[in-house]
């Protein structure tokens, strides 16, 4: 909002959110919250989903809304983010923008980085963030070096096993096999197949390159049942 002679007036632009949408949770304590500390009920933003959602419309459009020197309101921290770092990467990029953040009720409810006293409490809420990630970094480390010692290794489990190989051996040795059919059927990329198997079905050695980029496959029919 501007006002006539182009001054920029700064607003307080809230938000609110409820996780059911059958009725059984309702926005009317959250708006009444915000209505109270003085932001306009067109200026609320509003979401029907789970916390944990990534595409909220309402937060998106909020966040879209906000400019320097506004400050969103939140009812309650864990209406706006879906965990702690999430809630300090979101309110480290308002700050960054020149936009405060206001909590207005539990956890967390001295917040409020427009004060010096609410930065502090922010301050305290990013060290605990960046404390748990380094917690999950420790265990994410100590679980990979027990796995190693007991022989396993870590990461994701490789799309082709053992039993994918001999039936795409057989499947590629009768004339009829159609290749995109093959990759379909064993749940793999045509690039995964040719990087353990030549066109014709044969192992490609440990160290020798896919070429399924360079020499175009045949193009052989399969049928169903031929070899699953």
């Amino acid at each position: 909002m501007r006002s006539p002679r182009g001054t920029t007036t700064h607003m307080l632009i809230g938000y609110a959110r409820v996780s059911k949408a059958d009725g059984s949770q309702v926005l009317d304590l959250q708006r009444d919250a915000l209505k109270a500390i003085g932001v306009d009920p067109s200026h609320v933003y509003v979401d029907t989903a789970s916390g944990k959602r990534d595409d909220r419309p309402g937060l998106v459009s909020c966040l879209k809304a906000l400019r320097k020197g506004d400050v969103l309101v939140v009812w309650k921290l864990d209406r706006l983010g879906r965990d702690l770092r999430h809630l300090v990467n979101t309110a480290q990029e308002l700050a960054d923008s020149g936009i405060g953040l206001k909590v207005l009720a539990g956890q967390g409810a001295d917040i409020d980085t427009t004060t010096a006293s609410g930065k502090l409490i922010f301050g305290i809420f990013a060290t605990l963030a960046e404390f748990e990630r380094e917690l999950i970094r420790e265990r994410t480390r100590a679980g990979l070096a027990s796995a190693r010692a007991r022989g396993r290794k870590g990461g994701r489990r490789p799309k082709m096993t053992a039993a994918k190989i001999r039936l795409a051996q057989a499947a590629l040795r009768k004339p009829d096999t159609i290749v995109s059919d093959l990759c379909v059927e064993l749940g793999i990329s045509r690039q995964t197949l040719y990087r353990h198997l030549t066109p014709e079905g044969a192992l490609r050695g440990p160290t020798r390159e896919s070429t399924s980029g360079s020499a175009k496959p045949k193009r052989v029919r399969l049928r169903t049942g031929d070899f699953l």
